[in-house]
């Protein structure tokens, strides 16, 4: 399973031209599926950013939304146009968009054979989370985690024990959750990047656009 992340606060890889912006996207590549999760805020930079890392949009056959702010799905509308029988997954049932088959879901659900939702979980922002089936054990994929890092962990971990985690941690200072980790890649909006880097340094992974992560 290969992970690039295509929208995020920084630049990661040295490709002239790539740019950051405050929101989130990563693409997620399996044998039968290529899913994107968040879209990110402005189409223009999600799109630019996937030209230059060689990423065809008209591949993506799953679309993944997290929860409905404007850094996390501001470039679907748009995106739309680039794509044709695509499902979407998202927590609003009734936002449905051109060119998508949408997928609503209360309860954790499968997406494919090795990735999983937790489904919605309440916070001060509702929001879904993806579990991710690894070589090595299961990896959480995160947008903002507005309804808390223990309460998602908690969900998730009922799909087996989460060895990694990737995605925004948003203002998340429990830091002692992250102990048995051993891949920690926080992004997007993560306030405290700086201890967990500190606190964790061999584990810990710096993120950012152009980020290609192998599980």
């Amino acid at each position: 399973m290969k992970l690039t992340i295509v929208y995020d606060n920084i630049v990661h890889k040295k490709v002239k031209g790539l740019k950051s912006d405050w929101g989130f996207s990563c693409l997620i590549e399996t044998d039968d599926a290529n899913i994107l999760f968040d879209t990110g805020a402005k189409a223009s930079i999600l799109l630019n950013n996937m030209k230059l890392l060689e990423i065809d949009p008209g591949l993506i056959n799953k679309i993944v939304i997290s929860h409905e702010h404007w850094d996390h799905n501001g470039s679907l509308e748009k995106l739309a146009d680039y794509l044709d029988n695509v499902d979407l997954y998202r927590i609003d049932q009734n936002k449905a968009v051109k060119n998508m088959q949408l997928v609503t879901n209360i309860g954790s659900y499968k997406i494919t054979e090795k990735i999983f939702s937790t489904g919605m979980l309440e916070g001060i922002v509702d929001e879904q989370s993806l579990i991710l089936k690894g070589k090595k054990g299961n990896y959480l994929l995160l947008g903002c985690s507005h309804p808390g890092v223990e309460k998602i962990l908690q969900k998730a971990s009922e799909f087996g024990k989460i060895v990694g985690i990737i995605g925004g941690l948003h203002g998340f200072k429990d830091f002692t959750i992250l102990k048995d980790f051993k891949f920690i890649c926080p992004c997007h909006c993560t306030k405290y990047k700086k201890d967990i880097k500190d606190l964790y340094p061999a584990d810990y992974v710096e993120g950012g656009v152009g980020k290609i992560i192998e599980i």
